[in-house]
């Protein structure tokens, strides 16, 4: 037992470099700026205001607590960003279907309307992936070469000696893995070459597929057919 707790103990580094949180940031004010594009029947100018507003502000705290190095803080903060572009995005898909229904909205802008969701909704998971996976980003920085969490990819199977050979030592998921494993799932409806090893990530992943095939073949197929 106490070599067990040496092993682990030696295991986390507490002076390893954090990983950049910059492209969430950017995949963040992609979102908002999509949400902006969306024609005011789908999501009313007040709504987008305080949608952007809310992710600029968030932005920025949580930029502050990274520097503060108030990790913790940082990751509530980040779940609360992500509940918030989680939150208008399946506002503005409810508010879409409704106006299809009464028929608001014309073919291009349901067309416009339906690609800005669909990008949205694999943008918003990919942050939920990479916010939650194996304790988060400060945690899995923390420890030396990414062994647990809840999706296995292709570089945690691979023998040590194999690893070390690929210079894949180290390595550790980065937020363009998480954004191609949502990538994947809204367009296959399925995570492709990463299991889903944990309950909450397959719920999450049903989630995203569902809203993507909702977007694609229900919002998008109609417009080409009225177009």
């Amino acid at each position: 037992m106490e070599n067990e707790r040496c092993r682990i103990d030696h295991a986390i580094d507490s002076n390893r470099p954090a990983e950049p949180h910059w492209p969430v940031f950017v995949a963040m004010l992609s979102i908002a700026a999509l949400y902006a594009a969306l024609p005011s029947t789908v999501l009313a100018g007040p709504a987008r205001l305080f949608l952007a507003s809310a992710v600029v502000a968030l932005l920025i705290s949580i930029t502050i607590a990274q520097y503060s190095r108030n990790h913790s803080m940082s990751q509530v903060l980040g779940h609360v960003l992500n509940i918030v572009v989680t939150a208008g995005m399946i506002l503005s898909l409810s508010f879409l279907i409704t106006n299809v229904m009464h028929h608001e909205v014309t073919p291009l802008q349901l067309l416009r309307s339906a690609a800005a969701l669909w990008i949205a909704n694999f943008l918003v998971f990919a942050s939920w992936y990479w916010r939650l996976d194996g304790g988060g980003p400060h945690q899995r920085s923390r420890t030396p070469g990414h062994t647990d969490g809840a999706f296995l990819f292709p570089q945690m199977t691979m023998h040590p000696e194999a690893k070390k050979l690929a210079g894949e030592h180290d390595w550790e998921p980065r937020f363009v893995d998480y954004l191609f494993l949502a990538f994947n799932t809204s367009t296959a409806f399925s995570p492709t070459d990463v299991p889903v090893l944990s309950r909450w990530a397959k719920i999450l992943m049903m989630i995203q597929a569902l809203i993507s095939l909702v977007v694609i073949a229900l919002l998008a197929g109609r417009a080409v057919n009225i177009l």
